[in-house]
């Protein structure tokens, strides 16, 4: 296994995680909310008057965040890795998952860990380890190599 130099970027990487710490604790001390994007968005289908605006202003946010910085800097190359089927297929798998779960990855792992929540550590832990051997058996087994 080689490692591309060229694309690691540990700067930006740490910038974008302390932005989404930030958010996620401005969030629970503002609101007193979990800052889950699964449970978030989930919370629109079921509208509730005073959770409505402040869903809806988080929803925007994450699209408008990137659409602001195309507007001064490009965004990178994104190469697809699998067919339109494939990722449809794929997300609709990641969102039966997260009902299963009880949230997504955002909810368990940044915030439920930071509270040091059982069950977010538990469901993390398998997160991570459906997301390895995932990556194992395409790369791996299923790519013939």
């Amino acid at each position: 296994m080689t490692i591309a130099w060229h694309a690691f970027t540990p700067w930006s990487a740490l910038a974008g995680g302390a932005l989404i710490g930030l958010s996620a604790a401005l969030l629970i001390l503002g609101a007193g909310r979990i800052a889950g994007i699964s449970g978030i968005l989930g919370g629109l289908f079921v509208p509730r008057s005073p959770d409505t605006r402040w869903r809806l202003a988080f929803l925007i946010g994450l699209i408008a965040a990137p659409v602001l910085w195309g507007l001064f800097l490009p965004l990178p190359a994104v190469p697809p890795v699998a067919g339109t089927e494939v990722i449809v297929l794929a997300g609709l798998l990641v969102g039966v998952g997260t009902r299963y779960g009880s949230g997504c990855t955002s909810g368990h792992g940044v915030c439920g860990l930071s509270r040091l929540s059982p069950r977010s550590l538990a469901a993390t832990l398998v997160f991570m380890g459906a997301g390895f051997a995932t990556v194992y058996a395409v790369r791996h087994l299923l790519s013939g190599a």
